[in-house]
């Protein structure tokens, strides 16, 4: 696995979107929107080399579509266990890094062999 494999970088737009209470609640769809164009702009900071950042979204941000630079993926159920299916499915492959502060996920992922990070690492608050 020497070649040049690009980091699989998958965001929890709810857990990140609501670690700030900055109203997001009030356009939910909104703010998903902004996090992946601020993710499509800014990438994941401190992280060199090629990434893939897919960004999975559920409940009322369904729908948000996909701009050049990060690709969003609605859940039909739990976006959890979407984000579990998207790590396992790269296990092995390539390295996985899953940005959520949700406890329950974070064991999840890391059992699979996913890095995790906290929502500040792509959004700042």
């Amino acid at each position: 696995m020497e070649e040049n494999v690009s980091l699989l970088v998958v965001v929890d737009a709810a857990n990140v979107v609501g670690s700030v209470p900055d109203g997001w609640w009030r356009d939910r769809r909104g703010a998903a929107e902004r996090l992946r164009d601020r993710l499509a702009a800014d990438g994941v900071p401190g992280r060199a080399g090629p990434a893939e950042v897919v960004l999975v979204v559920e409940g009322a941000a369904r729908g948000v579509e996909s701009v050049t630079g990060v690709r969003v993926e609605s859940a039909p159920g739990s976006g959890d266990d979407h984000i579990v299916e998207l790590v396992a499915r790269a296990a092995g492959d390539r390295p996985v890094l899953v940005v959520t502060a949700d406890r329950g996920l974070r064991r999840r992922v890391t059992e699979l062999g996913a890095e995790v990070a906290g929502p500040r690492t792509v959004r700042p608050g």
